[in-house]
């Protein structure tokens, strides 16, 4: 399995770094697209980059449990400044992108 750092994931998709900066050394080893908090509760894995369109506070919570690398908000989604203030102090990088979750995923894959 192949891994890549946050920094060089959000560097190849042109991806906005909107929180979490100083922790973009985290790994990443799969993706996981999801919406159902509950849902993705049981199935990221440690070390997935997790696509959401929800932006409120407990996708925070819910990354820092599953300790996702990262969350990335899709479609050019704004997400709320409590959650990207939250999202720095937990130290879970936020990353915005305007593609949709599918291409994510999809180049992703090529790459993960």
């Amino acid at each position: 399995m192949k891994k890549m750092k946050v920094r060089e994931f959000a560097e190849s998709f042109g991806m906005k770094v909107l929180a979490g900066g100083e922790a973009l050394d985290r790994e990443i080893s799969g993706v996981y697209i999801g919406d159902l908090l509950s849902w993705v509760m049981s199935h990221v894995k440690k070390e997935d980059a997790w696509i959401t369109v929800h932006t409120h506070m407990n996708i925070v919570a819910v990354a820092v449990l599953t300790e996702a690398s990262c969350i990335i908000v899709p479609e050019g989604i704004s997400v709320e400044e409590t959650t990207l203030k939250k999202a720095s102090e937990e130290g879970i990088p936020i990353l915005g992108s305007d593609m949709t979750s599918y291409e994510i995923a999809r180049e992703a894959g090529k790459m993960i």
